[in-house]
């Protein structure tokens, strides 16, 4: 599923991107949602010439869903995508100024869903980038440059090959990069409004074909990232080490250590590990401010 549009979804047919078909939900499905990246089922004209309609009889178990709610109180989750491998987190050094709690929610998003996150910062010809990328040393999450001035394959070495969702605030230059990614993505660009917080340039999210293979989905620039689906242990079982410590925590416990958990388990973890529970409590910490972006 590359496309979703107004009850139409692009398909393409066997992973092929010259062979794409619209198709439409079939009746017996009822309701059942179909996001970008699933893997569907489509029977009917299979042909993709213009004016012909398949329709999707079955959709397969996701192996991995990047999900987000409006905010932290609203029982509804939105999928965006299916099935991606990596999440590709865009942020902007500057102009708008970066967000850390935004990142950590897309952190924490990536680990419950099963994906693997990537930070990639723009706009460092404004700001340097050292001292932000250290805050996420400790999560061995890699960090790329992905300016226009920077190098692009950088980053295709990392998306090639694989099914990589990116998200990211309006403004901090996704769109830019999606387009130098695949030069004839023609993905909408604009500046950044005078609020502080960009105008929305993308408007659905959509995959592309990646020159060297694999798939890049583009999401529309998103200001809030709710994770009301998501528990303390969805975020720590992302570690394995630690993952197994919190057997022995406490009933109740919020991993968030003391004062609020004196015994919990992994305060007993030493070395690296013990440098990777400071850095998952900073995004259990900020999971629970409830500040969505």
């Amino acid at each position: 599923m590359i496309s979703v549009d107004r009850g139409r979804w692009g398909c393409a047919i066997d992973g092929n991107p010259e062979h794409v078909v619209v198709a439409m939900r079939a009746r017996e499905l009822g309701r059942t949602p179909i996001v970008v990246g699933d893997r569907v089922g489509v029977v009917g004209d299979l042909s993709g010439r213009p004016d012909t309609l398949a329709r999707i009889v079955r959709v397969s178990e996701r192996a991995t869903v990047l999900r987000r709610t409006a905010d932290d109180t609203d029982p509804y989750e939105r999928i965006v995508v299916a099935n991606a491998e990596q999440l590709l987190i865009v942020v902007a050094l500057a102009d708008p100024p970066p967000r850390t709690g935004f990142v950590e929610r897309a952190l924490v998003a990536a680990y419950a869903g099963g994906l693997r996150p990537v930070v990639c910062l723009t706009k460092n010809d404004l700001a340097p980038s050292e001292e932000f990328a250290a805050t996420f040393a400790d999560l061995d999450v890699p960090v790329v440059l992905g300016g226009q001035d920077d190098p692009v394959e950088a980053v295709t070495a990392i998306l090639d090959g694989t099914v990589t969702a990116l998200i990211g605030h309006s403004g901090v230059g996704k769109s830019t990069l999606v387009n130098r990614l695949v030069p004839d993505a023609d993905r909408a660009t604009g500046v950044v409004s005078g609020v502080g917080k960009g105008r929305h340039t993308s408007t659905q999210s959509v995959a592309l074909h990646l020159p060297g293979g694999g798939w890049v989905v583009d999401t529309p620039g998103i200001r809030s990232f709710g994770l009301a689906h998501i528990s303390p242990e969805d975020v720590v079982d992302a570690f394995s080490d630690l993952a197994a410590a919190i057997a022995d925590c406490p009933r109740g416990c919020t991993h968030l250590g003391p004062p609020a958990d004196p015994e919990c388990a992994l305060d007993r973890l030493e070395g690296d590990s013990a440098a990777r529970v400071s850095a998952v409590r900073g995004l259990l910490a900020a999971i629970a401010t409830n500040e969505t972006w």
